[in-house]
Protein backbone atom coordinates (compact mmCIF):
# COMPACT_ATOMS: atom_id res chain seq x y z
CA UNK A 1 0.00 0.00 0.00
CA UNK A 2 1.84 3.17 -0.73
CA UNK A 3 0.26 6.39 -0.65
CA UNK A 4 -2.92 5.74 0.53
CA UNK A 5 -4.97 7.28 3.10
CA UNK A 6 -5.93 5.31 5.84
CA UNK A 7 -7.56 6.56 9.16
CA UNK A 8 -8.08 4.62 11.60
CA UNK A 9 -11.30 3.15 9.82
CA UNK A 10 -10.40 2.69 6.54
CA UNK A 11 -8.62 3.32 3.21
CA UNK A 12 -9.38 6.31 0.97
CA UNK A 13 -9.18 6.42 -2.54
CA UNK A 14 -10.12 9.37 -5.20
CA UNK A 15 -11.81 9.99 -8.38
CA UNK A 16 -10.71 12.91 -9.91
CA UNK A 17 -11.60 14.77 -12.90
CA UNK A 18 -14.41 17.41 -15.11
CA UNK A 19 -18.01 17.01 -14.73
CA UNK A 20 -18.65 15.01 -17.66
CA UNK A 21 -15.77 12.70 -17.60
CA UNK A 22 -17.37 9.61 -16.31
CA UNK A 23 -16.90 9.67 -12.62
CA UNK A 24 -20.28 8.77 -11.16
CA UNK A 25 -20.70 6.10 -13.46
CA UNK A 26 -17.60 4.60 -12.89
CA UNK A 27 -18.11 4.93 -9.54
CA UNK A 28 -21.02 2.90 -9.36
CA UNK A 29 -19.56 -0.14 -11.30
CA UNK A 30 -16.70 0.34 -8.61
CA UNK A 31 -19.36 -0.49 -5.46
CA UNK A 32 -21.09 -3.07 -7.69
CA UNK A 33 -17.64 -5.31 -7.50
CA UNK A 34 -16.83 -4.02 -4.04
CA UNK A 35 -20.25 -4.77 -2.46
CA UNK A 36 -19.38 -8.33 -4.68
CA UNK A 37 -16.85 -8.98 -2.77
CA UNK A 38 -17.64 -8.59 0.00
CA UNK A 39 -16.24 -4.99 1.30
CA UNK A 40 -18.12 -2.60 3.10
CA UNK A 41 -17.80 0.63 0.95
CA UNK A 42 -18.69 4.38 1.80
CA UNK A 43 -19.10 7.34 -0.61
CA UNK A 44 -18.19 10.96 -0.52
CA UNK A 45 -19.54 13.24 -3.15
CA UNK A 46 -18.94 16.81 -3.47
CA UNK A 47 -20.77 18.92 -5.71
CA UNK A 48 -20.38 22.44 -6.47
CA UNK A 49 -23.93 22.94 -7.14
CA UNK A 50 -26.91 23.65 -4.61
CA UNK A 51 -28.56 20.47 -3.65
CA UNK A 52 -31.34 19.28 -1.58
CA UNK A 53 -32.16 15.97 -0.67
CA UNK A 54 -35.18 16.82 1.00
CA UNK A 55 -38.44 17.31 -0.57
CA UNK A 56 -40.56 20.74 -0.78
CA UNK A 57 -43.94 20.21 1.35
CA UNK A 58 -42.29 17.55 3.76
CA UNK A 59 -42.37 17.92 7.47
CA UNK A 60 -38.58 17.93 7.64
CA UNK A 61 -38.20 20.74 4.42
CA UNK A 62 -40.38 22.90 6.18
CA UNK A 63 -38.54 22.21 9.74
CA UNK A 64 -35.49 23.90 7.77
CA UNK A 65 -37.83 26.33 5.82
CA UNK A 66 -38.56 27.50 10.10
CA UNK A 67 -34.86 27.82 10.70
CA UNK A 68 -33.78 24.81 12.15
CA UNK A 69 -29.60 24.81 11.51
CA UNK A 70 -30.02 20.57 11.71
CA UNK A 71 -32.78 17.98 11.03
CA UNK A 72 -32.50 14.33 10.88
CA UNK A 73 -34.73 12.04 9.65
CA UNK A 74 -34.34 8.71 10.42
CA UNK A 75 -36.65 5.84 9.55
CA UNK A 76 -36.31 1.30 10.31
CA UNK A 77 -33.98 1.56 7.24
CA UNK A 78 -31.92 4.70 7.15
CA UNK A 79 -31.56 8.32 8.25
CA UNK A 80 -30.32 11.24 7.21
CA UNK A 81 -28.68 14.55 9.10
CA UNK A 82 -29.25 17.64 6.86
CA UNK A 83 -26.70 20.18 8.60
CA UNK A 84 -27.05 24.18 7.27
CA UNK A 85 -23.77 25.44 7.26
CA UNK A 86 -20.61 25.92 4.82
CA UNK A 87 -18.76 23.00 3.14
CA UNK A 88 -16.54 21.17 5.35
CA UNK A 89 -13.19 19.95 5.09
CA UNK A 90 -12.69 16.42 3.44
CA UNK A 91 -11.37 15.44 6.90
CA UNK A 92 -14.52 16.25 8.59
CA UNK A 93 -16.55 14.46 6.41
CA UNK A 94 -14.31 11.36 6.43
CA UNK A 95 -14.43 11.32 10.70
CA UNK A 96 -18.41 11.46 10.18
CA UNK A 97 -18.33 8.23 8.30
CA UNK A 98 -18.76 4.79 10.14
CA UNK A 99 -15.61 2.14 10.25
CA UNK A 100 -15.42 0.23 6.63
CA UNK A 101 -13.01 -1.19 3.96
CA UNK A 102 -12.91 1.64 1.47
CA UNK A 103 -14.11 5.06 1.10
CA UNK A 104 -14.65 6.30 -2.57
CA UNK A 105 -14.50 10.29 -3.02
CA UNK A 106 -16.03 11.75 -6.16
CA UNK A 107 -14.76 15.05 -6.16
CA UNK A 108 -12.59 16.82 -3.90
CA UNK A 109 -10.02 16.84 -6.91
CA UNK A 110 -7.71 19.00 -5.10
CA UNK A 111 -7.16 16.96 -1.93
CA UNK A 112 -4.09 15.79 -1.11
CA UNK A 113 -5.11 12.19 -1.28
CA UNK A 114 -4.52 9.52 -3.23
CA UNK A 115 -6.60 9.45 -6.53
CA UNK A 116 -7.43 8.23 -10.10
CA UNK A 117 -7.99 10.83 -12.85
CA UNK A 118 -11.33 10.45 -15.01
CA UNK A 119 -10.94 12.12 -18.41
CA UNK A 120 -12.86 11.97 -21.45
CA UNK A 121 -11.45 13.79 -24.62
CA UNK A 122 -14.56 14.88 -25.35
CA UNK A 123 -14.85 17.41 -22.57
CA UNK A 124 -11.98 19.61 -24.12
CA UNK A 125 -10.71 19.71 -20.83
CA UNK A 126 -6.89 19.60 -19.54
CA UNK A 127 -5.49 17.09 -17.69
CA UNK A 128 -4.82 17.26 -13.70
CA UNK A 129 -2.41 14.29 -13.40
CA UNK A 130 0.56 16.73 -15.01
CA UNK A 131 -0.03 18.92 -11.94
CA UNK A 132 -1.28 16.58 -8.97
CA UNK A 133 1.15 14.02 -7.64
CA UNK A 134 -1.37 12.29 -5.80
CA UNK A 135 -2.72 11.24 -8.90
CA UNK A 136 -1.61 7.36 -9.49
CA UNK A 137 -3.63 6.23 -12.90
CA UNK A 138 -5.22 7.58 -15.73
CA UNK A 139 -8.96 5.94 -16.52
CA UNK A 140 -9.84 7.71 -20.11
CA UNK A 141 -11.07 7.10 -23.58
CA UNK A 142 -7.32 8.05 -24.64
CA UNK A 143 -4.07 6.92 -23.80
CA UNK A 144 -1.78 10.14 -23.25
CA UNK A 145 2.56 9.59 -22.72
CA UNK A 146 2.65 9.09 -19.06
CA UNK A 147 4.96 6.37 -17.15
CA UNK A 148 1.29 6.46 -14.59
CA UNK A 149 -0.86 3.23 -15.18
CA UNK A 150 -3.47 3.74 -17.72
CA UNK A 151 -7.12 2.16 -18.03
CA UNK A 152 -10.18 2.31 -20.16
CA UNK A 153 -12.77 3.96 -19.22
CA UNK A 154 -14.87 0.79 -19.62
CA UNK A 155 -13.30 -1.50 -18.10
CA UNK A 156 -14.46 -1.42 -14.47
CA UNK A 157 -13.10 -4.86 -13.83
CA UNK A 158 -9.41 -3.97 -14.38
CA UNK A 159 -9.92 -0.47 -12.91
CA UNK A 160 -11.13 -2.39 -9.51
CA UNK A 161 -8.92 -5.17 -9.38
CA UNK A 162 -6.11 -2.23 -9.91
CA UNK A 163 -8.09 -0.19 -6.33
CA UNK A 164 -7.69 -3.70 -4.65
CA UNK A 165 -4.33 -4.34 -5.15
CA UNK A 166 -2.89 -0.41 -4.31
CA UNK A 167 -5.41 0.23 -1.89
CA UNK A 168 -4.44 -3.51 0.37
CA UNK A 169 -8.14 -4.01 0.41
Amino acid sequence: MRNVINTAKSRVLGLAGWSGAGKTTLLEKLIAHSVADGLKVAVIKQTHHDFDIDQPGKDSWRHRQAGATEVLVASGRRWALMHEAAEPSLDALLAKLSPCDLVLVEGFKHAPIVKLEVHRQGNGKAWLYPDDPAIVALVSDVRVDSTLPQFDLNDDAAIYQFIRHYTGV
